[in-house]
């Protein structure tokens, strides 16, 4: 018989497979009597997690819904897949959830065994992920977790960074958040070679290694990070400027594409989609998933996107 701390464990583990297990069926799979199995279950109740039981004959045990969320019993295969799967959802596959995502990403690969982190490696390296516009430029998830681990923990961290000219550089830098915006992730950050504030493109920057120096954050000289970010992108430049007058409620526009764009009031019906770009092929996938009439404003190249776009569209259909 396994000892009592693992047989715990085994039964925590059962219960959240399971919607319901049968009293007998469950004392089976553990290799005890029912006695034994309603004691295990009391200590599980005393560690927090609400096991509802049901008297009679065809009595039995269910894990319930609690006011707190307890900790998890996870095998090696759940492991992997809750793994790849925020992964997955930190890169932007469903909106708004980007920062919990990397967080939970970030406590779940800290605790896992060194084989499991290898197998999580291979499988990011052997799926192309489906991402519009291209996909953007991959990250390591070594580089998101060890800087993500340096932004809680608020420890100085340096790295090696290539900037936008191809000069590589070592940085040391007082870590603040991770942004994720449009199809890239940022690290903002107080860069302490430069006395000043910085945003990083993560897929530039490689070899992050915490100095074990922590620091009182400082105060960001933006609204958020998310913002202090953007400002930086529109000073630079890129090249394309995207302007499109929009026959929709502006807020209907923003609550799609305010990751990507900035959107600007004309009336209740109408506003105008400003982007900048180093692709046009991003500005028109956007604007067909609004589901509404458009005009281009700027520039000419995004006409001729527009036209090529439709060509292939109605040979596609036999048109």
């Amino acid at each position: 018989m396994a000892n009592t701390s693992s047989r715990t464990l085994r039964l925590l583990s059962l219960l959240q497979t399971h919607r319901y297990w049968p009293g007998g069926e469950l004392a089976d799979r553990l290799g005890v009597s029912v006695r034994t199995l309603r004691r295990d279950v009391d200590r599980l109740r005393e560690l927090g997690y609400p096991v509802d039981a049901h008297r009679g004959v065809d009595g039995g045990y269910q894990l319930a819904p609690g006011a707190a969320l307890p900790p998890l019993v996870v095998d090696d295969e759940e492991a992997v897949a809750l793994a790849v799967g925020l992964q997955a959802a930190a890169h932007g596959a469903v909106a708004g959830i980007q920062e919990s995502s990397i967080r939970a990403f970030t406590k779940v690969v800290q605790v896992m065994p060194a084989r499991l982190r290898r197998r999580v490696d291979a499988l990011r390296a052997m799926t192309v992920p489906a991402l519009w516009g291209g996909g953007g430029p991959t990250v390591e998830a070594a580089v998101l977790t060890t800087v993500a681990q340096s932004c809680r923990d608020t420890e100085r961290v340096r790295f090696d960074y290539t900037a936008r000219d191809g000069q590589r550089t070592e940085r040391h830098v007082e870590p603040y958040r991770l942004v994720s915006l449009g199809r890239r992730w940022y690290l903002v950050g107080y860069d302490l070679t430069r006395h000043d504030w910085r945003s990083f493109r993560l897929d530039r920057l490689s070899e992050p290694r915490g100095t074990g120096a922590r620091f009182n954050p400082r105060q960001l000289p933006a609204e958020d990070a998310a913002a202090f970010v953007r400002a930086g992108i529109e000073n630079l430049p890129a090249p394309y400027r995207v302007e499109v007058l929009v026959q929709a409620p502006p807020a209907a526009v923003e609550e799609r594409l305010s990751r990507w764009a900035s959107v600007e009031y004309v009336d209740e019906r109408r506003c105008r989609m400003v982007m900048t770009t180093d692709t046009l092929d991003w500005p028109v996938m956007a604007l067909g998933t609004l589901g509404a009439e458009f005009e281009v404003l700027s520039p000419p190249e995004l006409l001729e996107q527009l036209r090529e776009w439709s060509d292939r569209f109605r040979r596609a259909t036999g048109g």
